[in-house]
């Protein structure tokens, strides 16, 4: 019974935090205190030799590893334990040891130097407490919204999965109308198709009628014109007489080629001109043309020159009003020239109507109307189809998304965070892609698209990866590694380019928050025994 009270005792002791000092040499932590029994001979740690255990911290260096000096600066390669009783314990280099500087919170390592320290483990101890209890506090919280995000996305996820199911269901309906629409289509074109064919047709002959004429009343005109003697023949001397037919294009029309444009004939009346008019109209004159000569400059233009010379020179006033007056006549003179076009080019315009297809007949149009019609409800069956599709791809796309084990990176999704800088404003779309922009002006810098997670094995999701960026001046792609931290909110903190072309960027959301324990961070300070 006493020993069970002596345990029990012990153990409620040790649970209230009461340190405890176990004997050992110092700078020698608690872990390795069974390797330094004073009753036996110490071997080196690191099992080169074994020396009387009064050797120990004796000031001199006998172990290759220091181990033997755990608590003295005598070996270079030693190392002393703080045990910072209250805080966190830690190792120094020996060299510290004594040197006048207070390297252990619990002023351990300064104990023969003269050097005045104060323990500060305590504060340090409070103060660290203090930020595990708001650590602690934040990932509660995050870790709450964290819950509400992962509800969320499931309920998301089924309306997204319900919605694509009836979409995919309306595209059915969709894809039966849009070949229905093509069949109406197809069949209203047909008879449009034929009645224009039928159209183009009659007036290609009836435009083929009225060019036949004209050939026949220019050539006529032709005859007439060559006949110089009206005898009703043109003769070779009478085609001589116009050198625009002439074959080597010598300026001159020899007997012989004259002939030869007349078919070897002397002369030709009305008929035989028919056939000869077939190779000579293209290059045919008609006298009664105008012919085109060089342009004259006008009395007008004669004037302005001198009237823009003399006006940096001073007149009269006489001979200003004299100039005032020629420019008058000269206005004049270019309002009746410029009427003189409108003269010229209106026989080209009635030409060109003349040539110009003429409307369609009341049944054709009609066809053409009701094609058209056909053709307007293909199209906007047409065009709701491909509507369908595209909702049904992006919403097909989400969904193939790894949004986490829980899909608590959901409501990241379409989403962009901005990080403003001094020269920069960065922009994270999750999922998507990373981009930088200078703040005052110039062209965005693609930082990387979506790659993947690329966390540690035991949590890939601490990581995001963005790969293919803009690529560098004579270097790699830019690509960026996005770290996530738990916290309450959804903001970008930092961005570092830590390698050439290679971005870093702190990320804070809830989706990554664990949940905590529910004891008080505090009651676990480590106290060394």
């Amino acid at each position: 019974m006493t020993c069970v009270h002596l345990l029990l005792t012990f153990i409620f002791t040790v649970s209230l935090g009461t340190p405890v000092e176990i004997h050992r040499p110092r700078g020698v932590p608690l872990t390795k205190r069974q390797f330094y029994e004073e009753n036996k001979p110490f071997t080196c740690l690191d099992g080169s030799k074994t020396i009387p255990f009064d050797r120990v911290n004796d000031d001199y260096c006998d172990c290759k590893d220091g181990s033997d000096e755990p608590g003295t600066p005598a070996c270079p390669n030693g190392s002393f334990h703080c045990t910072n009783a209250g805080y966190r314990p830690t190792f120094i280099p020996s060299s510290r040891i004594n040197d006048g500087i207070c390297d252990c919170c619990d002023t351990t390592d300064e104990y023969n130097s003269g050097a005045k320290c104060e323990n500060t483990c305590k504060d340090l101890g409070r103060k660290e407490r203090e930020v595990l209890q708001k650590m602690a506090e934040i990932t509660r919280e995050g870790f709450l919204l964290k819950r509400q995000l992962i509800e969320e996305a499931k309920k998301g996820k089924q309306e997204k999965q319900d919605k694509l199911t009836g979409m995919q269901d309306n595209k059915k309906q969709l894809d039966e109308k849009v070949e229905a629409m093509r069949t109406v289509k197809e069949t209203a074109e047909q008879p449009e198709k034929e009645a224009k064919e039928r159209h183009l047709k009659a007036w290609e002959e009836q435009m083929a009628a009225i060019r036949l004429e004209k050939d026949k009343a220019k050539m006529a005109e032709a005859f007439l014109e060559l006949d110089d003697n009206a005898d009703g023949v043109v003769s070779v001397s009478e085609l001589q007489s116009h050198a625009e037919l002439d074959p080597d294009a010598d300026g001159t029309i020899s007997e012989t080629e004259a002939q030869g444009l007349m078919g070897g004939a002397d002369q030709l009346d009305t008929s035989a001109f028919e056939s000869v008019w077939t190779n000579i109209k293209d290059k045919y004159k008609s006298e009664s043309q105008p012919v085109e000569s060089a342009p004259v400059e006008t009395p007008g233009e004669e004037v302005k020159e001198p009237v823009g010379d003399n006006d940096s020179e001073p007149y009269p006033e006489e001979d200003i009003s004299e100039e005032d007056d020629e420019e008058e006549d000269e206005d004049d003179y270019h309002e009746e020239d410029d009427k003189a076009p409108p003269s010229i080019t209106t026989p080209e315009k009635s030409q060109e109507d003349e040539e110009a297809m003429p409307p369609y007949d009341a049944e054709t149009q009609a066809l053409i109307d009701a094609a058209q019609m056909a053709r307007d409800d293909f199209n906007e069956a047409e065009k709701a189809l491909k509507e369908a599709d595209d909702q049904i791809g992006n919403i097909e796309k989400e969904l193939s998304f790894d949004f986490g084990p829980d899909a608590e990176f959901t409501y990241m999704y379409s989403q962009c965070y901005e990080l403003s800088t001094s020269e920069y404003i960065y922009r994270l779309c999750p999922f998507n892609r990373v981009s930088q922009k200078p703040k005052y002006g110039g062209s965005e810098t693609n930082l990387g698209t979506w790659g993947a997670w690329s966390g540690p094995e035991n949590n890939k999701y601490l990581m995001m990866k963005y790969e293919h960026g803009t690529g560098c001046w004579q270097g790699p792609n830019r690509s960026t590694t996005v770290k996530l931290t738990c916290g309450k909110e959804t903001v970008v903190t930092s961005t570092s380019e830590p390698s050439r072309c290679e971005y870093l960027m702190e990320f804070i959301t809830p989706a990554v928050c664990q949940e905590t324990s529910s004891s008080d961070p505090s009651t676990h300070t480590h106290v060394e025994l």
